[in-house]
């Protein structure tokens, strides 16, 4: 190899090596502590729009801020964000892509097994640890965290909209 193609050759190797460092999720800040990949704009509206309904009640087959079932909820806020969301939580896990738990982001998708049934409940995930979601009847829209006993239990998986 002629002598003046290796300074080359260590430049492209370099930026590789630097391109790369920047791909991957999730993020640590400076003391060494986990934080979640940046979301993209309609993730971070949907996330907002969901929050912004906590407190409102839980209402079976409900998709608006009179009443949300946990997909209505999910609908319903990224209706908002310019995103069409199948109905049922199952057409929600169908029309989503994997996600690792070590890769969430705000506004992923996530799973619960409840009852015994797979996926049968959904929220979305807020950043550190927590996700809002329209629980069961008698119960408001509310902050639970994945760390909690009954979630970390019930915990199916994390989903992602294609592009987002």
């Amino acid at each position: 190899m002629p002598r003046h193609t290796l300074p080359i050759l260590g430049v492209l190797l370099l930026s590789a090596v630097l391109l790369a460092a920047c791909g991957g999720s999730p993020v640590k800040d400076g003391g060494g502590v986990k934080k979640d990949a940046p979301a993209s704009a309609k993730a971070n509206k949907a996330v907002n729009t969901a929050s912004s309904m906590l407190g409102k009640p839980y209402r079976y087959g409900g998709s608006n801020p009179k009443g949300f079932d946990c997909s209505g909820l999910v609908q319903y806020s990224y209706a908002r964000a310019g995103v069409q969301v199948p109905r049922s939580t199952d057409a929600q896990r169908k029309a989503t892509q994997p996600v690792t738990q070590g890769g969430l982001r705000k506004g992923d998708l996530l799973f619960f097994n409840e009852r015994g049934r797979h996926s049968s409940h959904v929220a979305i995930y807020l950043g550190d640890g927590s996700f809002v979601h329209a629980p069961s009847s008698g119960k408001r829209v509310r902050v639970d965290r994945l760390a909690d006993p009954y979630w970390k239990k019930s915990f199916a998986g994390a989903r992602r909209f294609l592009g987002l």
